[in-house]
């Protein structure tokens, strides 16, 4: 009987749970995680409504981080960015908002902007770029903000140069319009754009990051920028349901990764690069060549069906992951899937990755 797509998601799955190596991101079990909480927490008292304990640090530290004068902690980062935008538009007197066609937040979360808000979208354009200064000047009237999502996931964790990100910027200064950063990876991308989190974030007016994905937290994101308006963020916040009564796990998961996982982001990137030229001489193909960030996607010329097939039986044969399910790419025959560097990685030599690689070709 043949495998159903169903049957290898679930065999995917299950070889997961069994794996004990990772190229990328692993999943830490609960015990181990809860252990690590209780070994890197530095206060003995919660925070209380978002205020106190190591959630009011946690706030400190990434305000300084990123140059601004205060920041919120959020327990997601649509909750962030819906919030700050709210209030954008509120002071502006505007509904119209400018985004990319492929941001994270049009994408994939059900639209809350339009649909929760009733905020109008703007595309600065749908290519799988980063915007121009003359798209955002093709769009006319008054604008409530433009928002700038550093690197745009959807297009392969693109990045602009950093002339190309002033320019945008002092685009929309000329125009008086806020400039809001998604910097979900902003984190990562710091090496490429050769300047530091505080120099990127003085081009905008507010901030958003996450804690979650190379970070390693819980969950959360925050946002920064300038106090004002941090403080109306905090009221949308609250009337959006997202002050719980406490955060701190996950506060505590963050200011850990801040401090263990934040410092290695020009090993990652190095180590992305390296593994991205080795997959090439595997038969791989790699976009953007070379990467951006420590994440990229690898495009593989065999149909997705039949290397996820292959990727899930070395699995169950190795018990090591080498990325996520392969997706069918525009090019019939043709595959693709994210790979994302993360101190997991590091523990890799870079030609043991890439003949892992191989082996799903070999087939």
């Amino acid at each position: 009987m043949a495998t159903t797509s169903q049957d290898l998601r679930q065999r995917r799955k299950n070889a997961m749970d069994d794996c004990d190596r990772w190229v990328s991101q692993r999943r830490i079990p609960v015990p181990e995680r809860l252990r690590q909480l209780a070994e890197v927490a530095t206060h003995d008292l919660v925070d209380v409504y978002g205020n106190g304990g190591e959630l009011a640090e946690l706030e400190q530290e990434v305000a300084e981080l990123l140059g601004k004068p205060a920041a919120v902690f959020l327990p997601t980062g649509i909750l962030a960015q819906q919030s700050v935008l709210r209030v954008y538009a509120d002071r502006a007197g505007s509904d119209r908002v400018a985004v990319h066609g492929l941001a994270h937040l049009l994408v994939h979360e059900l639209n809350p902007l339009e649909e929760v808000h009733r905020l109008r979208i703007e595309r600065l354009t749908s290519e799988p770029r980063q915007p121009r200064p003359d798209e955002l000047a093709a769009i006319p009237g008054k604008l409530a903000a433009v928002t700038l999502e550093l690197p745009l996931r959807d297009a392969g964790f693109v990045l602009p140069t950093w002339d190309e990100l002033v320019v945008f910027a002092e685009s929309c200064a000329q125009r008086g319009v806020p400039l809001h950063l998604d910097g979900a990876r902003l984190w990562e991308s710091t090496p490429y754009l050769e300047h530091s989190l505080a120099d990127i974030a003085a081009l905008a007016s507010t901030v958003y990051v996450s804690f979650y994905k190379v970070l390693g937290g819980i969950s959360g994101a925050a946002l920064a920028g300038p106090e004002d308006v941090v403080a109306e963020v905090r009221r949308w916040q609250r009337r959006l349901g997202g002050n719980l009564y406490s955060m701190f796990p996950y506060a505590v998961s963050a200011r850990h990764g801040l401090r263990s996982v934040l410092p290695l982001m020009d090993d990652l990137y190095q180590r992305a690069v390296e593994v991205a030229m080795a997959l090439q001489s595997e038969g791989f193909r790699v976009f953007p060549e070379p990467p951006h960030t420590n994440s990229f996607r690898v495009y593989a010329p065999r149909a997705a069906e039949s290397i996820e097939q292959t990727a899930v039986e070395r699995m169950e044969r190795t018990r090591e992951v080498l990325c996520g399910p392969w997706q069918p790419a525009d090019v019939p025959g043709w595959s693709w899937v994210e790979l994302v560097t993360t101190p997991g990685t590091l523990e890799w030599e870079v030609g043991e990755i890439a003949k892992a690689f191989g082996e799903l070709l070999a087939h």
